[in-house]
């Protein structure tokens, strides 16, 4: 498992790469189910730096289980586009993990896409919700106090609806 970091950078990239053939649609645009997948790989380097990488993961027997999960969809994407995802930790409790992401497109200002999920720390013997093992909150409290410096992502918490006619 890696060692705790003191110094991170702010928000985590914790996902490089781009737009695959494969992944864009008919309008020449990344289609909307790709940022999802893409925003699942940025939960996976989160994963990777706080210890539930795959060692990690088959040493303690937990896992990560995304219990809500929204996306805003800001700008188009296209083919080729390079792309990362930064992650911020918004909280966390006993059990829980709320992470705000951000898709960019390096070198274009402002996000593509923000997503917001709430993640459930499960004991794979079970499955069953467990609290975070030592070992994952030596990384996950430091990063968390880390984030909460940053601003409140834009967003956050938002809610899906049309406006109630009166």
């Amino acid at each position: 498992m890696p060692e705790a970091t003191s110094a991170l950078s702010l928000p985590l990239v914790t996902y490089q790469g781009a737009v695959l053939p494969e992944w864009v649609d008919y309008n020449g645009h990344l289609r909307d189910a790709f940022y999802s997948l893409l925003f699942s790989y940025g939960m996976d380097g989160l994963m990777d730096r706080i210890g539930l990488d795959a060692a990690g993961r088959d040493a303690l027997s937990h896992s990560l289980f995304t219990l809500e999960a929204h996306i805003h969809y800001l700008r188009e994407v296209k083919l080729g586009a390079a792309l990362e995802v930064r992650t911020q930790v918004v909280a966390i409790d006993a059990k829980r993990l709320h992470v705000a992401l951000a898709l960019h497109v390096p070198g274009v200002n402002g996000a593509a896409a923000l997503g917001e999920q709430m993640l459930l720390n499960m004991d794979m013997r079970g499955p069953r919700s467990a609290p975070f093992a030592p070992e994952v909150l030596l990384h996950l409290q430091p990063l968390a106090a880390q984030h909460a410096t940053l601003p409140r992502p834009a967003r956050l918490g938002s809610v899906i609806g049309l406006p109630v006619k009166k």
